[in-house]
């Protein structure tokens, strides 16, 4: 009987062992990349600057006429320009 209730005690420190190593590889491969691509991706919107050829998260190619600390105008040719929110920019050009 101790036996038995001594072997039931290893399998829980193994199970929570397995749980936490688990969650260490979902942080390491999944969470903190995101994390460090969310980063990289407000840094670019933040430094924009007037000139800087962009694409929106719609897939619209213009240039940066102007920005302000909310949103971004944008030039497509000709006399058109759109507004559009910060973090519709996906990409500089």
């Amino acid at each position: 009987m101790v036996l038995l209730q001594a072997g039931a005690g290893s399998g829980n420190y193994s199970f929570l062992i397995l749980m936490v190593g688990m969650f260490a590889v979902m942080y390491f491969f999944m969470i903190r990349p995101q994390q460090k691509k969310q980063k990289e991706q407000q840094k670019m919107v933040s430094e924009l600057k007037a000139g800087d050829e962009v694409v929106t998260a719609g897939g619209l190619h213009g240039k940066v006429v102007s920005t302000d600390e909310t949103t971004v105008t944008i030039s497509t040719g000709g006399a058109a320009r759109l507004t559009f929110d910060k973090n519709a920019i996906a990409k500089k050009a």
